[in-house]
């Protein structure tokens, strides 16, 4: 290939679309665990978390309901995925080998919020959410009480979660779209330094905890007890105004080690001889993000 504006603008399409092509195809999960809140400066606070809502009779006067309770902030962090292409391979017509390369970053922007967001559920038995505490933890304050959302043990972690509200266990908090971007100039310095032309994607976002009532981890061996601790500990937070929070645990969030384990709790007709009442009462979710 001759190196010109034109023909390096042909092969800039042909990578942007094998980009996107990827980014689409791409399956990802973390909008089944995580709210998206959009971010438009560099952090945002979100000041009503753990505030309960709830109607009640009117009666005089509305009662305006304080959601100003916590002080939660998640900064925006800068992420980038890069890759270099030799400008000899370029002018030699061998840049077809790069395409899977460059569709690999599609790719990898695609599944990025999956890493970040499982990862962090996975980091909650030892990072605070908005009330100071764990977000898996057995002494969150709730109206001068402690409540667990973790049920303790030494073994490999599942999460229980209810992913059927607005608010979920998760904020994915995107600021700038992953997108692809070139240094392919003849003045840019790795081309003229190092002939190397250079593609990467970039965005900029971050996440943090939602609701710890809406999430229940355990490291205890997954089995039926287990599973039934976890839902009736779930569906029976209440919130600051003491009334039930309505908790539906609706996905079990397992690494793949568990899935079989999961498996037979969710699908099995029979457990031990007995009828399994817990078939069918959660989604699975297998991921290897939180191994």
């Amino acid at each position: 290939m001759i190196i010109n504006t034109a023909n390096l603008r042909t092969l800039q399409t042909g990578f942007n679309t094998a980009f996107n092509q990827a980014f689409m195809a791409a399956e990802s999960q973390y909008q089944q665990i995580a709210m998206v809140a959009p971010s438009t400066t560099a952090k945002e606070t979100y000041g009503w978390l753990g505030q309960s809502t709830g109607f009640r009779e009117w009666l005089g006067d509305r009662e305006i309901q304080n959601l100003q309770a916590h002080d939660y902030t998640i900064k925006n962090r800068d992420f980038e995925n890069t890759v270099k292409i030799p400008r000899n391979d370029i002018e030699d017509d061998s840049y077809g080998v790069y395409t899977p390369v460059i569709a690999q970053l599609g790719q990898d922007a695609r599944v990025h919020p999956d890493e970040l967001c499982f990862s962090l559920l996975k980091a909650g038995f030892a990072t605070a959410c908005y009330d100071g505490q764990y977000f898996f933890d057995t002494d969150h304050p709730v109206k001068g009480a402690s409540v667990s959302n973790s049920g303790g043990g030494s073994g490999t972690a599942w999460y229980l979660l209810d992913t059927s509200r607005i608010i979920k266990p998760i904020i994915y908090q995107p600021r700038k779209a992953y997108n692809f971007v070139a240094l392919t100039k003849d003045d840019d310095e790795n081309v003229f330094m190092r002939k190397e032309f250079i593609y990467g994607s970039e965005g900029r976002g971050n996440v943090g905890y939602g609701l710890w009532q809406m999430a229940y981890a355990s490291k205890q061996i997954l089995d039926i007890d287990s599973y039934a601790a976890a839902r009736a500990a779930m569906m029976s937070f209440t919130g600051d105004n003491g009334k039930p929070l309505n908790t539906k645990p609706t996905l079990l969030v397992v690494p793949p080690s568990l899935e079989k384990a999961a498996l037979q709790i969710l699908n099995a007709e029979m457990v031990s001889n007995n009828t399994n009442v817990y078939r069918g009462t959660a989604s699975l979710l297998v991921t290897p993000w939180v191994v």
